[in-house]
């Protein structure tokens, strides 16, 4: 959501902190950046930015589907309530949950079907499958640290698409991804790279 308070149409959002839930939270604008606050303290910062990746070949939907079947669960309880890979009661989340494709050399996939979709909506489809892309089964412990993201199209709601996922190599704790929503015939809706940080 921060993303939207950017005037760019790529976006690098950092996460300097973990957000708090059910706490109000405050944007402040300081020129072409945009800070997330909590009281004083920066919880995250937008700016714009540039993605500077080629997505993949596309993946089909069936392919998408077929991947889907591999997924390994979360290894972590805290993630289980997360809204894009969770298990959560009431599937009230996103449920994508990304497994790898066959003869696609580390490339994970999953199929989605867009509900109310929005731009930030968008932004958490992309997100959470980097983690399996660099982890080393399941999620792994990794969290985001940065996101750079462009969002070409919104799906409509009801359109099948496709989340892709895929590794861009490591720098000590650091492990880098990209992420893309494909429409069912192979169009890039949307765009990433990100940097994963293993804890200590």
């Amino acid at each position: 959501m921060l993303a939207g308070h950017v005037d760019a149409e790529e976006v690098e959002v950092t996460l300097r902190r973990p957000p708090p839930l059910e706490r109000r939270l405050d944007v402040r604008r300081e020129g072409e950046t945009a800070l997330l606050l909590d009281r004083d303290l920066v919880v995250a910062e937008a700016r714009p930015s540039a993605v500077e990746l080629e997505p993949p070949q596309p993946v089909s939907v069936e392919d998408a589907e077929r991947a889907a079947e591999l997924h390994v669960p979360i290894g972590l309880e805290v993630f289980r309530e997360c809204f894009v890979c969770g298990t959560r009661e009431g599937a009230d989340g996103l449920g994508i949950h990304a497994g790898e494709v066959a003869g696609r050399d580390g490339l994970h996939a999953a199929p989605w079907t867009a509900g109310d979709a929005s731009a930030a909506i968008v932004w958490a489809a992309i997100d959470c499958p980097g983690a399996y892309a660099v982890g080393t089964a399941g999620r792994g412990a990794v969290v985001l640290g940065r996101m750079t993201a462009r969002v070409l199209r919104v799906p409509a709601r009801g359109e099948r698409c496709v989340v892709v996922a895929w590794p861009l190599g490591a720098d000590g704790r650091k492990l880098f991804a990209g992420t893309a929503l494909l429409a069912g015939a192979g169009d890039v809706l949307a765009l990433a790279r990100q940097v994963w940080i293993e804890p200590r």
